[in-house]
């Protein structure tokens, strides 16, 4: 074209705009030309084409960074650099994916944070009728247990499973979750303690697996965090669990300290 193109011309030839042209100038990806005699730069073919070789590239994943060494690659260079950065991109499709599903995941509400195995221990605590915000904070407590102790969060759900299979363990522990309306001080918490107690005593099989308690034991620290979390707002039931686990203690059984 006589004369060539004004920047904004070549821009809009290219697909992009003003801005992203004098970009690339910066970049060094498109060699900037000289200005004519009324002072305007004027892209001729071989600047367009540039800008739309570079143009293509950007659009197709290739990082900026990169283009300039790409386009002055000869044939095998440029189809490895492709590969490669076909590669890349897919690596960030599977990413992209994996950050779609837990959104899909976010929506569900537990299912983002845990296994399905614990949702279907959570589930059952509600079909159970165990109060909302009791199973609210057996999610948290759940959460917790996955991410400091990993390796036992089986074994934890195991145990769970068991005990929800318990009618008198489900009993006691409702009476431990509506003890939170009583006065941290009444007589009834301790009476509740001993009763709890007594029924893992008589029932041993609900204290789990041994190498479960034990994992635990190793990583007290950790089960003081999850066992105490909650406490401000349940007072009442971190009460009644230490008492328990002391009484249990007290009876030979390994708990874990706090």
């Amino acid at each position: 074209m006589t004369g060539g193109l004004t920047i904004g011309q070549a821009a809009a030839y290219a697909g992009v705009t003003v801005k992203t042209v004098r970009h690339y100038h910066r970049l060094g990806l498109v060699d900037e030309p000289r200005r004519d005699s009324s002072g305007y730069r004027r892209y001729g073919s071989d600047a367009l084409l540039r800008l739309v070789q570079v143009r293509t590239l950007a659009t197709a994943g290739v990082p900026l960074a990169e283009v300039g060494e790409l386009l002055d690659a000869d044939a095998d260079e440029f189809t490895a650099a492709i590969v490669d950065v076909e590669r890349r991109l897919n690596d960030r499709i599977a990413d992209l994916v994996a950050r779609r599903d837990t959104l899909h995941r976010l929506a569900d509400g537990d299912r983002a944070l845990l296994p399905d195995r614990a949702c279907a221990v959570l589930d059952r605590m509600r079909d159970l009728g165990f109060d909302a915000a009791y199973v609210a904070g057996q999610r948290e407590g759940l959460v917790l247990a996955l991410a400091l102790i990993p390796g036992g969060f089986d074994g934890f759900l195991g145990q769970l499973e068991l005990r929800l299979g318990d009618a008198g363990y489900v009993e006691l522990t409702k009476r431990g979750w509506e003890a939170e309306g009583w006065d941290e001080h009444d007589p009834r918490i301790e009476e509740l303690a001993i009763a709890t107690a007594d029924h893992y005593l008589e029932n041993p099989s609900l204290m789990g697996d041994p190498e479960v308690m034990h994992a635990w034991i190793e990583a007290s620290a950790k089960y003081a965090l999850i066992n105490t979390h909650g406490e401000a707002q349940a007072p009442v039931s971190t009460r009644l669990t230490a008492l328990t686990e002391a009484r249990l203690r007290a009876a030979g059984v390994p708990v874990p300290r706090e």
